[in-house]
């Protein structure tokens, strides 16, 4: 599978994260709110961005999200974690957009993109949130994301973080979960 495709839908290119995006991914990244419900809520700040940066870069998988009318960075995701045991999966996550893209659809076409993409070669998606980050709890319910019984404990510099974890098969997905409102 690969983990940094180009992707477009109709108001979305996702592609490839590259080096000289990072003022372009900071500028949306450095606004609080976006952090404010998420486990590592300081991510807003310089360093601990930079530390995520390098490490998106690092892993691969990472894709950066353009908005098609302005041409401009508008958030960021990622494919991690591919596993091709038991018909394959992959983790869809560390995923943020520009509050001004919030409720209009955008994360939905976003992962839309990155659904029908990965499970061309897996047979489920994963998704890992915050237990506390209800915002990204909502989002993935609104995207058909079902929540499952297991968990995955995280350490961090502030202490263990718990995620639940969400899925979407490819029989869930070919049954057309995703909306765009």
């Amino acid at each position: 599978m690969d983990r940094q495709p180009h992707l477009e839908g109709e108001r979305l290119i996702l592609r490839p994260l590259r080096e000289s995006d990072w003022d372009g991914l900071f500028a949306v990244a450095s606004d609080p709110q976006i952090w404010a419900m998420h486990p590592m809520h300081d991510r807003w700040q310089e360093p601990v961005f930079r530390a995520f940066f390098a490490d998106a870069l690092a892993k691969g998988g990472a894709l950066a999200v353009i908005e098609k009318s302005s041409g401009e960075i508008v958030g960021s995701s990622r494919f991690q974690g591919h596993d091709n045991a038991d018909g394959g999966s992959v983790e869809i996550g560390w995923t943020f957009l520009a509050r001004r893209l919030w409720g209009a659809g955008y994360n939905a076409e976003m992962k839309r993109l990155m659904l029908a993409h990965a499970l061309r070669f897996v047979r489920r998606v994963e998704f890992h949130v915050g237990e506390g980050n209800i915002i990204s709890r909502k989002a993935m319910e609104h995207i058909g994301g079902g929540l499952t019984d297991q968990t995955d404990t995280v350490a961090t510099p502030r202490g263990p973080v718990v995620h639940v974890i969400y899925e979407i098969g490819r029989e869930d997905f070919a049954c057309g979960p995703l909306s765009t409102a």
